[in-house]
């Protein structure tokens, strides 16, 4: 099996600040057709960021989509022209105040792939110093310190339902018991 859609007509639905929505059709391998809807968003990124105590810095933030606060990394919307890593020290200085040293990649997330283009890119470093937050004027947020190991345990117990959270502090975990960072 090939297991590739070929996309035969595609139809802009709406077009917003963040995303773009389409309606697709598509040719099987076999030849017939189906509908795809696909939602196109610019991307993001994620940056669990350790202090010298062994704390990740979080971010809890009111996220309209479920109406209630969610426990966070700082992350944001890749800005158009901006590599991800640039995006995710300039996202953890507004969100946290925080300058990250020794960045490392933790890869990529696709967040939901049966429709959305999202990828969500993945970082961690330390924490070299503090400068002042600088949060965007529809921001506010309350940013917190948990250790590395209860992160974990939030987590696993179903604490932390965000999934870029939960594999950035899954990966990093794995990462300092590893490499001992």
């Amino acid at each position: 099996m090939k297991l590739y859609e070929k996309t035969m007509k595609s139809d802009s639905i709406f077009e917003g600040k963040v995303i773009h929505v389409k309606l697709d059709e598509v040719e099987l391998e076999d030849g017939s057709l189906a509908k795809r809807e696909v939602v196109e968003h610019p991307g993001g990124v994620c940056v669990a960021a350790l202090t010298d105590n062994n704390e990740l810095l979080f971010v809890r933030q009111f996220r309209y989509p479920y109406k209630e606060i969610v426990l966070e990394l700082p992350a944001g919307k890749l800005e158009k022209g901006q590599n991800p890593l640039e995006n995710g020290k300039r996202e953890l200085l507004e969100e946290t105040g925080a300058i990250g040293r020794e960045y490392v990649t933790l890869g990529q997330l696709y967040p939901s792939p049966g429709y959305c283009g999202e990828i969500i890119h993945l970082y961690f470093c330390k924490i070299d110093h503090f400068e002042k937050q600088q949060l965007d004027s529809d921001e506010f947020l309350n940013v917190e310190r948990i250790p590395v190991d209860k992160a974990v345990e939030m987590v696993l117990a179903n604490e932390i339902p965000d999934s870029k959270t939960q594999v950035a502090i899954l990966k990093t975990a794995a990462l300092l018991k590893r490499f001992a960072v």
